[in-house]
């Protein structure tokens, strides 16, 4: 449990302030593909299968490195195994300059996913210096750091053509490394990891750790993450990719166009995290879904030309969604998927306290292979079907199975706690209609 005595709110701000930069520098870092995939796929010309797997593969590590990462901050403490994975990282990104092939690309892709592990760390450090109450705002501000997918998107494109993606690259794992040096020194020990060494207690065993993650409840949450966080990641990928192939758009206005969305996707997830303490995660949660699958359902319809037999002959017209349209459409998407990835994360620390980094970093690794599995998934969809909106299809699909998953699930958990809800009719209106025909009977 957490033990706070002595902790001050400013030292709480700064571990929530430099965690958060930390995390901001890692995720750019981690969606660097985004942008420089797009110079590669053009060198070595890549199909859209191919390079769907080249953005995802750093996705893929650093959605399984979460689970070891969780634990060992659990075990360790974030402070040494957050600086430690940022310079491990920073190396595997210098790296990527040196590679000429696409299956070495593929495997210095594996590297940089490392800094998507940086997420479990995160969490975990971060909620062990606050108390319940304020843990939902304190983690949906640290969320925020998924801004830096919108720095990369932005930024990128213009540092590639003014020095090259290699060079690119090399300025990326610079920032990296001076990033985990100005966290070690900044930063101090958890209050939980501090009193276990005063003590000379050990850490818990791994294999405790893993406990809570037999539970069904936990793949329940990872189901909504893989949504929340598992798109959003794969969107922030694809996004430029699909803004040239729809509208014809240039490198610079594509990037634009993908941190238009990614960025309301970091910078309201503060926000998500006030409405989860404030009004419960469980409505968030509603709020989330409801709204992302009728904007999925929006964005689904491919662009349709229709013939009409008129009057005084064929009249031909088109339905489709023009750029502007699109652009708010999923700058609301990005919104509503801020506040889920909040309301997702508020639950752990509640149900789960002792363990935030395990479990946090199982349902972290499910929503990051979210962010391996479904690029890939678009570019074969796109190969096989040929329908750029395609994406969007199976993204209204996996929201909606999410939302009546938890519906039923919650429904199930209400008549399982108060069984007199068992016994209501479906609508409490109808009560005396049925107390009349019991009377009769």
């Amino acid at each position: 449990m957490n033990t706070l005595a002595g902790v001050t709110t400013g030292q709480q701000n700064k571990m929530l302030g430099i965690s958060t930069f930390a995390f901001t520098v890692c995720f750019a870092v981690w969606t660097i593909f985004s942008i420089i995939g797009l110079k590669i796929k053009a060198d070595l010309g890549l199909t859209d299968t191919q390079f769907g797997i080249l953005v995802a593969t750093p996705i893929l590590t650093g959605s399984l490195s979460r689970i070891f990462l969780g634990i060992w901050t659990d075990q360790y403490g974030g402070r040494r195994v957050y600086s430690i994975l940022m310079m491990i990282t920073s190396v595997a990104v210098w790296l990527l300059a040196t590679v000429e092939t696409y299956e070495m690309f593929l495997v210095a892709a594996l590297g940089v996913g490392l800094a998507g592990g940086s997420f479990a760390v995160g969490i975990a450090y971060v909620s062990r210096w606050y108390e319940k109450e304020k843990q939902g705002t304190a983690l949906g501000i640290f969320g925020m750091g998924n801004v830096g997918a919108a720095v990369t998107n932005f930024a990128a494109p213009y540092l590639v053509i003014a020095v090259g993606w290699e060079q690119a690259a090399q300025v990326y794992a610079v920032i990296l490394f001076i990033t985990a040096l100005l966290f070690f020194i900044l930063s101090k020990e958890d209050p939980v990891t501090a009193k276990r060494r005063e003590s000379g207690e050990k850490p818990a065993p791994a294999w405790m750790q893993l406990s809570p993650l037999k539970k069904l409840q936990v793949w329940r949450f990872s189901l909504y993450y893989f949504f929340v966080f598992g798109a959003f990641v794969a969107l922030a990928l694809w996004l430029p990719r699909y803004a040239q192939g729809v509208y014809g758009l240039g490198l610079k206005e594509a990037g634009l166009i993908a941190a238009s969305y990614a960025l309301p996707g970091s910078i309201f997830r503060a926000f998500g995290g006030w409405l989860s303490d404030k009004y419960g995660a469980r409505s968030v949660m509603y709020w989330t879904f409801a709204g992302s699958a009728v904007i999925c359902f929006m964005l689904s319809y491919p662009s349709t030309q229709y013939v009409v037999d008129g009057i005084q002959g064929p009249i031909t017209f088109t339905i489709a969604v023009p750029l502007y349209v699109f652009v708010m459409l999923i700058v609301a998407l990005g919104f509503f998927m801020s506040l889920g990835k909040a309301a997702v994360y508020k639950h752990i620390p509640v149900y789960y306290p002792d363990n935030v980094g395990s479990v946090g970093g199982l349902v972290g690794m499910i929503g990051g292979l979210g962010g391996f599995i479904l690029p890939i998934t678009f570019g074969v969809m796109n190969d096989a079907i040929g329908v750029w909106t395609s994406c969007f299809m199976l993204l209204f699909v996996i929201t909606s199975l999410a939302l009546v998953w938890m519906h039923f699930s919650i429904r199930i958990m209400e008549r399982k706690h108060i069984p007199a809800i068992a016994s209501l009719p479906d609508f409490p209106e109808l009560q005396e209609i049925h107390k009349e025909q019991n009377d009769k009977a």
